[in-house]
C-alpha cells in the first residue's frame, strides 16, 4: 500500500510515517501543497493523509484539484475543530476528517476501513475498456494504456455520460475552466482526437467517441 502525507508539521509527518512505515506501508512525505500535487499527479497512491493548513495553500484547494481528476481516498487533518470546516472538507469530497490531537489508533482504524471500501468499488467498464477509477488508471482489454492527466479526465467525463451528447462547451466548462484555463474549441477537438487515438480500435471509424457535428461528442456503448 502506498501513502502519501501532506503535513506541515514535521514531527507530525516523521512519526506518522515511522508508524505507517513499521506497519508495511510505502510512505512518501511532503510538507506543500505544490509538492503534494506534484506527488499525486505521478499516480499510484492508495490514501492520502491531507492536513487542512498548509504553508502555500490549504488542503480544502488541494482536495478540490485532486478530486477533479482522482477518487483517491483522502482523510483530512485539522487542528481547527469547527463544524464549517469539517462540513467543506466533506462537501469536497473528503472520506474522512480527523481534529488534533487524534488518536493513532483511530486513525489506522478509520484508514483501514477506507481502504477496505474501496477494494469493493466497482470499476467502470465500457466495451474494451475498464477504468479504475481509485487509481486513475485505464485498461485495454486488460492491458494498461498510458493517459495524460487531461485526457484521462476527459475520458471519465465522457464514459460517465455515455449516450448523451456533451457540447463543446460542455466539455471546456468541465475539463478546462475548472483550472481557470483560456482555450478555444480547437482544444478540445484535439484532445478528442489524441484520446481516440490510444482507445479506438479502428481511429478512421471511432466506435466509441462519436462526433455530433456542430454540437459536440457522445460516448456509444
Amino acid at each position: 500500500m502506498k501513502l502519501l502525507i501532506v503535513e506541515d508539521d514535521t514531527d507530525l509527518r516523521e512519526g506518522l510515517s515511522f508508524s505507517f512505515s513499521g506497519d508495511g506501508y510505502d510512505v512518501t512525505e511532503t510538507g506543500t501543497k505544490k509538492d503534494g500535487l506534484r506527488a499525486l499527479a505521478k499516480g499510484g497512491y492508495d490514501l492520502v493523509l491531507l492536513d487542512c493548513n498548509l504553508p502555500d495553500g490549504t488542503g480544502f484547494e488541494l482536495c478540490k484539484e485532486v478530486r477533479s481528476y482522482s477518487h483517491i481516498p483522502i482523510i483530512m487533518l485539522t487542528a481547527r475543530d469547527t463544524e464549517m470546516d469539517e462540513i467543506k472538507a466533506l462537501e469536497l469530497g473528503v472520506n474522512d476528517y480527523l481534529s488534533k490531537p487524534f488518536s493513532l489508533g483511530v486513525l489506522k482504524a478509520r484508514m483501514k476501513r477506507i481502504l477496505q471500501e474501496k477494494s469493493e468499488t466497482p470499476k467502470i467498464a465500457s466495451g474494451p475498456l475498464t477504468i479504475d477509477q481509485s487509481a486513475c488508471k485505464v485498461y485495454k482489454h486488460g492491458e494498461e494504456i498510458q493517459l495524460s492527466r487531461l485526457e484521462y479526465r476527459l475520458l471519465v467525463y465522457l464514459v460517465e455520460n455515455r449516450n448523451h451528447i456533451l457540447s463543446k462547451e460542455q466539455i471546456l466548462e468541465k475539463i478546462w475552466d475548472s483550472d481557470g484555463k483560456y482555450v478555444d474549441h480547437n482544444t478540445v477537438s484535439v484532445n478528442i482526437s489524441r484520446l481516440r487515438a490510444k482507445i479506438e480500435e479502428d481511429i478512421s471509424k471511432p466506435a466509441r467517441i462519436r462526433t455530433v457535428h456542430g454540437i459536440g461528442y457522445i460516448w456509444k456503448e
